[in-house]
């Protein structure tokens, strides 16, 4: 299905939010989601069902300063 992902269009199996995560690549790393712009805590990952054209945001934490 394809899906925008921070902006960008991907094509992607997966269903669920967990899964989208380990197929786009982002496996066990420590991010923050939001989908259609509602954040999205990681426990709820596994129950967060994904639709065509749905915008899922991926951030991760930046270190310096």
């Amino acid at each position: 299905m394809k899906i925008f992902l921070n902006g960008e269009p991907r094509e992607i199996r997966a269903t669920r939010l967990d899964a989208a995560l380990t197929e786009l690549g982002y496996g066990d790393a420590r991010v923050a989601t939001a989908l259609d712009g509602a954040f999205v805590p990681a426990p709820a990952r596994p129950d967060t069902a994904l639709a065509p054209g749905c915008a899922l945001e991926v951030l991760a934490p930046m270190q310096g300063g």
